[in-house]
This record gives C-alpha cells, sequence and structure tokens, in this order.
C-alpha cells in the first residue's frame, strides 16, 4: 500500500492498520472474558489476515449492493442482531458466540451488513435465473470482478492479495528466515 497506515485499499476507501488492530485487540480482549477451551481460534498471522479479510469483503459486498441498487437498512441491522441475540441465547451468551466467530463487538454490525448484502445480492441473482447451487459460485465472481474494477491493494504485512479469487494469502513462506515445519 502507497499510503502509511494502510492495511488495505479497496477503491478510494482506505482501510486503516488502526481499524484492523482495533478489531484484533478487541477479539484478544473479549476472548480473555470467555471460556475458550473448547474453540478452535485464529492466531498471529491468521487472525490478521481475518480480519482484514472481514474489512475488505464487507467494503466489496457493500460497493458490489450499491452498484446494484441495494440497500441494506439500520433498521434490518438491528431486526438481524436481534435474532442473532436470541439464536446465541440472549446478550450473556454474545460475548462467546463472537469470540468462536472471530468477530469483534464493534464490529458486528457491518458483519451483520455484508451477510444482508450477500443474501440480497442471492435472491437477486435467484431472481435473474441462477440456480441455488451456483448462487455462492456467482456472489464470489462478483467480488471478484468488483474487486478488478475498483481495485484492491494489500499492505503485504498482511499477506497478498490475489485478484483472481479475491482473497488474502500468506505471504510466500520461504520469504521468511523463520518458518514452521509442515507447512
Amino acid at each position: 500500500c502507497s499510503q502509511v497506515g494502510a492495511a488495505a485499499t479497496v477503491g478510494d476507501t482506505k482501510i486503516t492498520q488502526a481499524t484492523v488492530q482495533g478489531s484484533i485487540d478487541s477479539i484478544l480482549a473479549e476472548r480473555a472474558k470467555v471460556d475458550v477451551t473448547q474453540m478452535q481460534l485464529e492466531t498471529g498471522e491468521a487472525l490478521n489476515r481475518s480480519q482484514l479479510r472481514f474489512h475488505l469483503l464487507s467494503k466489496l459486498l457493500r460497493a458490489l449492493g450499491e452498484e446494484l441498487k441495494i440497500e441494506v437498512t439500520k433498521a434490518e441491522i438491528d431486526t438481524r442482531r436481534a435474532s442473532i441475540l436470541e439464536q446465541v441465547g440472549g446478550k450473556e451468551s454474545l460475548p462467546s458466540a463472537l469470540v468462536s466467530a472471530g468477530i469483534a463487538p464493534e464490529d458486528l454490525d457491518t458483519y451483520i451488513e455484508a451477510i444482508l448484502f450477500s443474501e440480497k445480492i442471492s435472491q437477486a441473482l435467484i431472481a435473474a435465473g441462477v440456480t441455488e447451487d451456483q448462487v455462492g459460485t456467482e456472489i464470489q465472481k462478483l467480488v471478484v470482478a468488483k474487486s478488478k474494477e475498483i481495485g484492491v491493494t494489500v499492505n503485504p504485512r498482511y499477506g497478498k492479495w490475489n485478484p483472481d479469487t479475491a482473497d488474502i494469502i500468506a505471504a510466500d513462506p520461504a520469504s521468511s528466515a523463520v518458518t514452521p515445519s509442515g507447512n
């Protein structure tokens, strides 16, 4: 990334390292408050990448939604949050559920918004004749195309952007002096 402090850019939008680190710090702080013994949790570079991936994909889904004239309202987000609270067993259970899912509490609304955009894009695809078993593949194609259209750059600290899959991949482990065996 040419911009100092940028973890990534999506089109004209900068995702700062502070934003990504804030999500990571929040997740780590929440982990200290709940029983994580039965959870498979990401750590280190994998956690960094997954949090940047989340921020990138939420921006790409929003951009795709805007292009398709799809809106997600605050009321829809609030309704889905209430539904999630009910699913996980109430407010007391939410922290544990978010830790397990790798979602920072302050990112929940953004996460819900991304889900709603994805669902509405899916509905539009089905309405346009795409079969349900092909919806995931078609959304992936749309996200890849949108990322190529508006441009995505990723700070090498987080890995490398793969424009063909619209995903962040780990930096080449061979370029690192210390590599764990088995990778």
